[in-house]
């Protein structure tokens, strides 16, 4: 691996042609996908809309501290999540995705009985 300073990086920074890229029109830009073998109509593919961490949380109807505890995180980590500070890395987002779309088979693959999540909720409620 070639290894350079500071310096070095800075004196061979690339150079934008900003003129250039500000002129570009959306006429351009999709003159450019047609060239490349691509439609500038056609929906995007290839990704899943993902919903949010508070919204999968909230139909399992299990708290933060629940769902952290079953998702291997810790609290702190999921809050971050739920209130966008932080985005969740791509294994947990595969993670969430499970629980939003099987919720049983991800508890069930983690070993984690529901009752005793809901009634570990249940119980957090009516200490708090």
């Amino acid at each position: 691996m070639a290894r350079i300073s500071l310096d070095q990086l800075r004196l061979n920074r690339p150079q934008a042609n900003r003129e250039k890229i500000e002129a570009t029109t959306e006429a351009d830009i999709r003159r450019h996908t047609r060239e490349d073998g691509g439609d500038p109509d056609a929906a995007p593919t290839g990704y899943v809309l993902a919903r949010a961490p508070a919204e999968i949380r909230q139909n399992l109807g299990v708290t933060q501290q629940s769902f952290a505890d079953a998702l291997g995180v810790p609290v702190t980590t999921y809050r971050n999540w739920e209130q966008g500070r932080k985005v969740p890395d791509p294994a947990a987002r595969s993670l969430l995705t499970i629980f939003d779309r099987e919720p049983e088979a991800a508890l069930r693959a983690l070993g984690i009985d529901w009752s005793s999540l809901l009634g570990k909720d249940a119980a957090e409620t009516k200490s708090g």
